[in-house]
């Protein structure tokens, strides 16, 4: 599979084991960094298309280094590998653009599943754990919802319960192609870089109304 992976990760033990079973189900390319510096280095020298990113580093914070990849790198998907389930540190994630949040309790199988999710777009996160921090990203109405078609609005409220595109696709009863096409306007219109971004930002502008089961 064509995927530049990078794994950021400073425990060798679980970063070689990462590495190797990305590349025995033959990712395109995986490289490693231990730190952000490394992370940034590597990142400048080439983009990759998903970030597997631990959140406690030697030299700081994984949002940080999440922040300025995806800076330098709009099209590079980040996903939050860690075993911090604070919800400080969720939301931190998805205000710094990344695609995803995955606990470091996860299967290989699990984590190989997300790489290819992320680099297909789409959001990695627990309905149970989004509906926890999206009360924490809600702040002053703006003026971003106006943008929005009443179908748009309709699809960043299922997206915000963590839905897939496929379930979005049969709950309103439209083609996975036709969905997708929506989600990539919701996140042009918004000025995301993900489907998480693009929550976090309807959170922020009153967007979306309290979240519903």
């Amino acid at each position: 599979m064509e995927i530049d992976v990078l794994i950021v990760e400073d425990h060798t033990v679980l970063s070689d084991a990462l590495a190797s079973a990305l590349e025995s189900h033959g990712f395109h390319a995986v490289r490693t960094a231990a730190t952000i510096t490394e992370a940034l280095d590597s990142a400048r020298t080439q983009c990759p298309d998903v970030v597997l990113m631990d959140f406690r580093l030697p030299d700081g914070e994984g949002t940080k280094a999440a922040g300025e990849i995806r800076a330098s790198c709009p099209d590079s998907k980040v996903v939050m590998l860690t075993a911090e389930a604070h919800e400080s540190v969720v939301v931190a994630a998805i205000e710094a653009g990344c695609s995803g949040y995955l606990l470091k309790s996860a299967q290989l199988e699990e984590v190989i599943a997300a790489v290819r999710a992320a680099y297909a777009g789409e959001a990695l996160i627990s309905p149970a754990m989004l509906a926890r921090v999206l009360p924490q990203l809600r702040g002053e109405k703006g003026g971003v919802g106006e943008r929005l078609s009443r179908r748009e609005t309709e699809i960043l409220e299922l997206l915000a319960k963590g839905r897939s595109n496929q379930s979005i696709a049969d709950d309103l009863v439209l083609s996975p192609h036709t969905v997708r096409n929506h989600v990539q306007r919701i996140i042009q219109k918004l000025g995301a870089h993900s489907k998480l971004e693009a929550v976090a930002i309807g959170a922020r502008t009153g967007l979306l109304r309290s979240p519903r089961s």
